[in-house]
């Protein structure tokens, strides 16, 4: 069995070049701050302390060899997403940094693989930017899961989903920009209240709209964090749209009948909630994501769902391995 963690994230370290730039327009960059440490900057304020293995390959590759994972999917923390610049800006960032993606996971081909970023704010850009960065080796995107008050039902975002199951790639829908922070100024609130919150809003934003109905059900969709507090609250939405029309005049069955559209990670830390996501989504639809190198993610990769003693040997290995394939196509990559 191959262990594919396909969550996990990646920053470059910033040249002395794009630094200066990003530290006087205001943008991410990354800071070295020695003994393997670094400061990933907006403008000239600190964002988050960081490790190595989030720009070294090789300190990527020690933790993997440590964990027992076979194979990693990095993709761009969500930071560098830029859906506030102007497009062609942001499209020119998104090729950079979907060539330091490829020529960091070409460090181990056979271990790390990539999603690139897009320009979403720009549905054109956009599929372009999904279209070669395909050709140049990542295996799908990673996106943000809304685009200022725009969900994924949004019309422009609905094309470029549609464009990304056109050309088979597999994508990831990863909260950002969380809501009402204003009301949640301590204790990293907006992380540990409004980011569950945004991935259920963006799950739900697809299945209320009707939005399943009109996507190509090849497209390969995961949320990220377990879906967010979605699998808790499914009951509550199932009722909602059993007693009112206003719930299920755009949404044509019962929410729980589009749950084979949809894939969601590991990454809930409590055998009880894995367990949740496991009975709700079911053992085909949840792959083992970490989250990785952050200290909010699973420090050891694997070992929530590895060490369950509730989930049969034949969902461990969907769980850890087997989903993901299917998710990344990688059986098709192999044999192109």
């Amino acid at each position: 069995m191959t262990i594919i963690d396909m969550h996990s994230h990646f920053f470059p370290m910033s040249d002395a070049a794009h630094a200066e730039a990003a530290e006087r327009d205001g943008l991410p960059w990354l800071k070295p701050t020695g003994a393997g440490e670094g400061m990933i900057m907006v403008g000239g304020r600190e964002f988050r302390p960081v490790r190595e293995a989030l720009w070294n390959p090789a300190a990527r590759i020690e933790d993997l060899d440590r964990n027992g994972i076979d194979m990693q999917v990095i993709c761009a923390t969500p930071v560098m997403f830029g859906y506030a610049r102007p497009a062609r800006d942001a499209a020119e960032t998104a090729k950079r940094f979907n060539d330091q993606a490829v020529e960091m996971a070409a460090h181990d081909s056979r271990r790390l693989k990539a999603l690139a970023q897009v320009p979403l704010q720009d549905v054109d850009l956009a599929c372009a930017e999904a279209s070669r960065a395909m050709a140049t080796g990542h295996l799908g995107v990673q996106i943000g899961n809304h685009l200022g008050n725009a969900y994924l039902d949004d019309e422009r975002l609905l094309t470029f989903l549609t464009h990304c199951a056109e050309i088979g790639a597999a994508v990831l829908v990863h909260p950002w920009d969380m809501m009402a922070r204003e009301r949640m100024p301590k204790y990293m609130l907006p992380w540990l209240v409004a980011m569950p919150a945004e991935t259920q809003l963006s799950i739900l934003s697809l299945i209320l709209s009707g939005a399943f109905e009109r996507l190509p059900k090849s497209l390969r969709l995961c949320f990220a964090h377990g879906g967010g507090s979605f699998a808790f609250l499914l009951g509550r939405v199932e009722n909602a749209w059993a007693q009112r029309d206003i719930v299920r005049v755009d949404c044509p069955n019962p929410p729980s009948s589009y749950l084979d559209r949809f894939y969601v990670d590991s990454a809930v830390f409590s055998p009880d909630s894995l367990q949740l996501v496991v009975d709700v989504l079911g053992e085909d639809r949840v792959m083992l994501g970490s989250d990785h190198p952050f200290p909010l993610g699973e420090e050891a990769i694997g070992q929530l769902v590895g060490t369950h003693d509730r989930l049969s040997g034949a969902a461990k290995a969907k769980i850890l391995g087997g989903n993901a394939a299917r998710w990344l196509a990688l059986e098709e990559v192999a044999a192109a």
